[in-house]
């Protein structure tokens, strides 16, 4: 328990540690049920299984389903500084794709839950909250390595391509059949988000 003496970094990692064991229960205990196992886990059995009270949960979570998805919109949330902390002289394009890999792939997703998170339309829907809520920071760190206002369309576009290219590179590492690493593939999908020619489609 944090107390008011404890420096105040110290009670946000506290709180940010038991954040996350709450999420890695409710992720553990839905894929331990199976298909659509998420509708038989109750607030308790979670709250049992991170070792915290069921009111301490309900002080972190609104839904399961928020529980669960918590280290996706945590990574969302911290891709705008990790674009920020590139080396300033590195391509635009490259720095994006660096932060990008930095934050979602290192260390390599968990194929199961990633599969459930987006397969299940409620999970689903939790995960494109989490994006959306990316996308406002990302672009305000688009525009200032770009030297543009932050107000302008092109760090929006960009950041919602983004967001559009990370979904689209888990779904298509999660069918693949091959080795292939999430962050070989995250790349790939970036460098296409983020060129002005996109490989494989026709020049304008």
């Amino acid at each position: 328990m944090t107390t008011e003496y404890e420096p105040r970094d110290m009670r946000a990692r506290n709180k940010q540690a038991t954040r996350e064991a709450i999420g890695a229960a409710a992720l553990r205990l839905a894929l331990e049920r199976g298909p659509d196992g998420l509708a038989s886990v109750r607030v308790r059995d979670i709250a049992e299984a991170a070792g915290v009270a069921p009111r301490t949960y309900n002080n972190y979570f609104s839904s399961r389903e928020e529980a669960v998805c918590v280290f996706l919109n945590d990574q969302a949330r911290r891709l705008g500084a990790a674009l920020r902390a590139r080396p300033w002289g590195e391509p635009l394009g490259e720095a994006i794709a660096a932060a990008a890999v930095d934050v979602f792939a290192d260390p390599e997703p968990d194929r199961a839950g990633l599969s459930m998170i987006m397969s299940a339309p409620a999970l689903r829907g939790e995960a494109l909250k989490a994006f959306a809520m990316a996308e406002e920071p990302l672009a305000a760190a688009i525009a200032e390595r770009a030297g543009v206002d932050r107000r302008a369309l092109s760090p929006a576009v960009t950041a919602a391509a983004v967001a559009g290219a990370v979904r689209a590179a888990a779904r298509h590492w999660l069918a693949g059949p091959g080795p292939a690493p999430f962050a070989e593939v995250l790349r790939e999908a970036l460098e296409t988000a983020v060129s002005p020619h996109p490989s494989g489609l026709p020049h304008p």
